[in-house]
């Protein structure tokens, strides 16, 4: 699995759901996302974004659990991870049953997928982190206007309206702790954020752009959530052996080493 940190986020071909609106996509780096997450609100003195360099085993030990989140980045244009995603989501609609606690917004703006999934992290931390959050902050009063209950479309519409978080969102594209250029509205990319988070003992695949919303894969905890993701990221990468770009950060426990 490829972890480059240069790697940002995109559309491709496949459209968000509505608007026209179009932002600068956002990297995969986990110093960019602890940049922006502070930006928004997220205090992040105990938990952080941190690179997943792997799948397996020897990887999720060096991460701090448990997580509160994964952010996955994946390819769009592959016709082979497109198919097994569509199989997997198919199999999935067995465990259609979601949660009312589950924070959920459609993506309407395209490039917005990065922060789509950022807030999809931070918005489904387990209670104890979310209660961290700065209470005079931009996050605090969005997830108060925007709560669980709200339905995702209307999410949609206030994300795509908001000035500040889209100035916020412009800045950190093009912030120094960005590894490479963000180049020029309009160019394609072909990779894609979505994340992964536990929610009241369920894994769910939140990806604002699909028609059918969250996407349940069975019962997790959040002690295993990391491991779990990882199974069914494995999944997708067997579909097409040869593509290599997928990368996992976490959101996790900060580590104490010195």
């Amino acid at each position: 699995m490829e972890t480059t940190v240069a790697t940002v986020a995109d559309d491709g071909q496949e459209k968000a759901t509505g608007g026209e609106k179009e932002w600068f996509p956002l990297e995969s780096n986990p110093e960019l996302l602890n940049f922006f997450s502070r930006r928004l609100g997220f205090d992040s003195s105990a938990q952080e974004f941190v690179d997943v360099f792997s799948t397996e085993s020897w990887a999720l030990e060096m991460i701090g659990q448990p997580a509160s989140a994964v952010m996955v980045l994946f390819p769009t244009q592959g016709d082979k991870v497109k198919q097994r995603r569509r199989e997997m989501h198919d199999e999935a609609k067995a465990n259609s049953d979601t949660s009312p606690n589950l924070w959920y917004a459609k993506q309407r703006i395209r490039n917005a997928c990065g922060t789509i999934a950022v807030l999809h992290a931070l918005a489904n931390c387990p209670k104890q982190i979310r209660d961290s959050i700065q209470q005079s902050s931009w996050l605090s009063s969005f997830l108060h206007k925007c709560p669980a209950s709200l339905p995702p479309e209307e999410k949609a519409e206030i994300l795509e309206s908001d000035t500040e978080l889209e100035r916020m969102h412009d800045h950190a594209t093009g912030a120094l702790c960005n590894a490479t250029s963000r180049g020029a509205l309009g160019e394609k990319v072909d990779m894609h954020f979505v994340t992964f988070v536990c929610v009241d003992g369920k894994l769910y695949e939140l990806d604002g752009r699909v028609d059918e919303g969250p996407i349940c894969h069975g019962e997790t905890t959040q002690d295993h959530l990391l491991r779990d993701t990882c199974d069914v990221v494995k999944r997708y990468m067997e579909a097409d052996p040869s593509e290599m770009r997928f990368t996992l950060v976490a959101l996790a426990p900060k580590s104490t080493d010195t």
